[in-house]
């Protein structure tokens, strides 16, 4: 019971960590950058004026969704890393409030 105590407080702070880091992503060769926490909070968009296209709103977004899923994609990689770290790989179950 200790040690599940323990690795629920390792979880807790992992959580606050991955919440402070960030990570960034881009599409369209850098013209779309997202940035988004460890935690998978999207932060930040910034869109190079140079791909705006009034006539071709649609690549826009293309390039915008893109750029978000590769960020989201990087911190969901960088958390499941980090939570094998904590849990030795263990396959634990989902528990409700537990934050792994």
């Amino acid at each position: 019971m200790k040690e599940a105590q323990k690795t629920a407080e390792r979880m807790q702070s992992l959580e606050e960590e991955l919440s402070q880091q960030t990570l960034e992503a881009s599409s369209g060769g850098g013209m779309v950058k997202a940035t988004v926490t460890g935690a998978g909070q999207i932060v930040g968009l910034a869109i190079d004026p140079k791909v705006v296209d009034p006539d071709d709103v649609e690549m826009l977004q293309d390039l915008i969704l893109s750029a978000i899923r590769e960020a989201l994609e990087q911190a969901s990689k960088v958390r499941e890393e980090k939570i094998q770290g904590i849990t030795g790989g263990l396959d634990l179950p989902k528990i409700p409030g537990l934050p792994f």
